[in-house]
């Protein structure tokens, strides 16, 4: 039984803490390497934050090079050893570290920025005369939203400005005529795919309303997203086409178009993806907190718990009580920061001093709450690694 061991396998450590369980996490890498079907998966730091994890990830065949959401923390990934391939999934306008990227070859060589406009290389040159840096990688990124009915309507994320093929043309010829910079790939992320499950508990009407999105955004994507690419190509060598995220890794990968696919959030298991048809990764990261009131029949408190996920603000944010099974957040109290009353019948099983296991409705945004994650292998912790956190970095 899942509960006893993790309670086991833990039995020395005091809540609040997070644990991975290493087998579910090396499980769900090979799952997310199989949907990716030959084509290398590139892991999303955002989804992870913790460098012992990425290396883990990382040191498995078909994983390769990092996506990071930071440029300060991609220098840090470059330095500490965790990658020599680190693309910049967000543009920047931090200019200390576009004049550390600059002033060092090193990391010119192993860093990608994302760009979407002639104002981002501007601002790179303000920083740092092309004369006077190494050549920055550059990649572009391609909006991947749907906008159906002459676009009237947008669905998905609001990225990039760059939405069709002659614009991504367009960018791409100014990008390889300025001086200083080195167009190598272009990203479109999916959004409306990878990150919007298409079967949401008990409602079935809007799982299917998302499926239509689904098919209709992605063939409408395939073609526009390929002709872009051709636009690209004609002004410069790309080493990358990328795109996907855990839930659109297979639909993404088909594409032949794209060379490389993104995932990370698959490998922890947060509650956002218990909402997919295709795959559904095993729940691998997770958190204790303490019963610390009865306040009456069928209620149990713990402490803290307020760990709510970015986003709208919405039911779906908020993490889940997930061991024992058949406990509930109030609709009045929900996650609170210093205590969450839970309901349900087993609550009247549970003492001042058990644990209530959580899960996290996103993956990497669990390790902004704590400082380490414990390693379970069976029924014991194996081992404690930090987060970012942990190590003193606090990247937004």
């Amino acid at each position: 039984m899942l509960r006893a061991r993790l309670d086991r396998a833990t039995a020395h450590l005091d809540p609040p803490f997070a644990v991975v369980d290493l087998a579910a996490f090396d499980a769900n890498a090979t799952a997310l390497v199989t949907r990716a079907a030959g084509k290398p998966v590139r892991i999303a730091s955002k989804s992870v934050r913790c460098r012992d994890l990425l290396g883990r990830a990382l040191a498995r065949p078909g994983w390769h090079g990092v996506m990071a959401y930071t440029l300060a923390e991609a220098i840090w990934l470059v330095r500490t050893g965790v990658s020599r391939d680190v693309l910049v999934a967000y543009p920047t306008a931090d200019r200390g570290a576009l004049a550390t990227l600059a002033g060092d070859e090193e990391l010119a060589t192993a860093i990608s920025v994302m760009v979407d406009s002639p104002a981002q290389l501007d601002l790179i040159d303000s920083v740092a005369a092309p004369q006077h840096r190494a050549a920055i990688r550059v990649c572009l990124e391609l909006d991947a939203s749907w906008r159906p009915f002459g676009g009237r309507l947008h669905v998905g994320v609001r990225r990039s400005p760059v939405h069709s093929a002659e614009a991504a043309g367009a960018l791409a010829a100014h990008v390889a005529g300025r001086p200083g910079f080195r167009l190598v790939g272009l990203m479109a992320y999916e959004a409306q795919i990878a990150g919007l499950g298409d079967a949401p508990p008990r409602q079935a009407l809007r799982g299917l309303t998302i499926r239509t999105v689904h098919r209709r955004s992605y063939r409408e994507l395939l073609r526009r997203r390929g002709a872009a690419v051709a636009a690209v190509r004609e002004h410069a060598d790309l080493a990358y086409v990328n795109g996907g995220g855990t839930g659109s890794l297979a639909l993404t990968s088909a594409d032949p178009a794209v060379t490389e696919v993104t995932a990370g959030s698959g490998l922890y298991g947060p509650t956002l993806f218990d909402g997919y048809r295709a795959w559904r990764p095993t729940p691998a990261a997770g958190f204790a907190l303490s019963v610390v009131r009865r306040p009456g029949p069928r209620v149990a408190t713990v402490l803290g718990g307020g760990w709510i996920a970015s986003g709208p603000a919405q039911a779906s944010r908020l993490p889940m009580s997930w061991l024992p099974v058949g406990l509930h957040l109030t609709g009045t109290e929900g996650a609170g920061e210093v205590q969450t009353p839970l309901i349900g019948s087993v609550a009247d099983e549970l003492h001042v001093g058990d644990r209530v296991w959580f899960r996290h409705a996103k993956a990497g945004e669990l390790c902004e709450h704590v400082n380490e994650l414990h390693l379970v292998d069976g029924e014991e912790v194996v081992g404690t690694v930090p987060t970012y956190r942990g190590e003193g970095h606090a990247y937004l």
